[in-house]
């Protein structure tokens, strides 16, 4: 019996968490958190579903705190075994989880003060889990496994993790199952990449071919547009706002969102369409610290990037700055326009860009660019959606800003691109859809399936999928 279980991203986009069991084993694919609605943050402190304590490894896809925010949970609630990751992977997820750690606690005192808050949505008065809580869960790293290595991390089971292209260091996993005298190959795609992006390399196919394919479908319903037109309308949006006096804020994901934006900002520059000197922040400990784990691996990158890498450094802007502090990015507050300010969250769910946004929204000189995926419920999403107005820091804060979404930065492979990697992966007997809008992306893209005459079903929370019998 070798059986499959969606414990998170099951007909929903947040909180990947798959389980595998067999008669010898049980492996966790990725243990994310929930983000978005508060009933979705609440999510995160309930009890897994599952024995923590029972669980043989986890194998982590790639960083994002949707995938790895609640491993921390996991050894709290008894988890004893290895956790499989790349070596970026691996320094990524040290600082993803030191600063949600981080944050939880500022928050959690943030509540105790004021009795409410903004953190993930809701807030309370006790962390999910604390810094120490994130260091001890790091110590549970093997050794790192490298892109086609094939490597043994449970009874009957091994792991060969490929490129998934989505940010440094991210894989797709084909597990090889062996239990009841056969053997199931088992693909978990991860987050596939967007193709064609200038800093990292395309998807890769796995090695063998899988019998059943554990698939994302996060932007299952539309494709997005080419690199060339999405730096294009970026520039576009910058040169007018800097024209009118007014300010950019891009909420923006710290690892490999930000440098992409360096990247575009500084082509810009160089082609004459931004101004030199320009003032540009990022305002972001963690994107500052992950532009440096990202420079570190440049065998990870695409070839052509580690070639301008070797002449001028194509993420340096001459008005770039860099700010750490506190009292640094309160200053920037002070600026009323002509600035670029990048700052986290990418969802404006919680950190610096809330502040930013509580300065900057209600001027209408002034843009806001989403440039990746906002989940339901959060507030980039309120604002993508139309809103009026926003509540902020306990403020009803009225939208004036001009307010842009540019798709085309995302990590996520488009509907086409999505096709387009299964059908690289062979002839798989059947396709579990998870990590995606259920009324929008998963059904979309079932139905892009039907048509290719792929057999699939979107398991629901906890749903068991017994994999020999499909």
């Amino acid at each position: 019996m070798i059986r499959f279980s969606a414990h998170g991203a099951a007909k929903q986009v947040t909180g990947s968490c798959h389980l595998i069991e067999t008669s010898r084993a049980r492996v966790l694919v990725d243990c994310g958190l929930f983000q978005g609605s508060r009933e979705l943050a609440e999510d995160n402190g309930e009890a897994f579903a599952f024995d923590a304590a029972r669980v043989d490894a986890v194998v982590l896809t790639h960083a994002h705190l949707d995938h790895c925010g609640r491993l921390p949970l996991l050894g709290m609630r008894g988890f004893r075994g290895d956790v499989f990751g790349t070596a970026a992977t691996r320094e990524l997820t040290r600082l993803v989880l030191l600063d949600a750690a981080s944050l939880q606690e500022e928050e959690a005192r943030r509540a105790r003060r004021r009795g409410g808050g903004d953190y993930g949505g809701s807030a309370t008065q006790v962390p999910l889990y604390g810094v120490t809580d994130a260091l001890r869960c790091i110590d549970a790293f093997a050794p790192p496994v490298t892109y086609g290595e094939r490597r043994r991390i449970a009874p009957g089971i091994h792991a060969t993790f490929v490129n998934a292209g989505h940010i440094l260091g991210s894989a797709s996993v084909l597990l090889e199952i062996e239990d009841d005298a056969r053997t199931l190959r088992v693909l978990f795609s991860g987050d596939i990449g967007n193709p064609g992006r200038p800093l990292l390399d395309d998807p890769a196919p796995p090695p063998l071919p899988p019998d059943v394919v554990v698939m994302e479908t996060t932007y299952g319903d539309r494709d997005h547009r080419p690199w060339p037109a999405s730096v294009d309308e970026m520039l576009h949006v910058v040169a007018a706002t800097q024209q009118r006096g007014g300010n950019v804020v891009i909420p923006s994901f710290a690892l490999e969102r930000a440098q992409e934006i360096l990247y575009a900002l500084a082509s810009g520059i160089r082609s004459g369409a931004l101004p030199a000197h320009m003032p540009v922040f990022l305002d972001s400990p963690m994107a500052i610290s992950a532009t440096e784990i990202f420079l570190n691996h440049r065998s990870a990158l695409r070839a052509s990037f580690r070639r301008e890498l070797e002449g001028a450094h194509p993420l340096d802007l001459p008005g770039l700055r860099l700010t750490r502090e506190t009292a640094e990015s309160m200053a920037i507050n002070q600026i009323r326009g002509g600035a670029v300010i990048m700052a986290g969250s990418g969802m404006a769910s919680g950190g610096r860009v809330r502040h930013h946004l509580l300065h900057n929204l209600a001027h209408a000189d002034n843009s806001i660019v989403f440039v990746g995926y906002a989940a339901s419920g959060t507030l980039a999403r309120q604002i993508i959606d139309g809103a009026r107005s926003v509540r902020l820091f306990g403020e009803d804060v009225a939208v004036r800003a001009q307010v842009h979404t540019i798709n085309g930065f995302s990590a996520h492979a488009g509907q086409s691109e999505l096709l387009a990697w299964l059908r690289r992966c062979g002839n798989p007997r059947h396709v579990l859809l998870v990590h995606g809008d259920y009324a929008r992306g998963m059904q979309a893209f079932g139905g892009v399936l039907d048509k290719a005459g792929y057999r699939w079903q979107m398991p629901g929370p906890g749903e068991p999928v017994l994999l020999g019998s499909t």
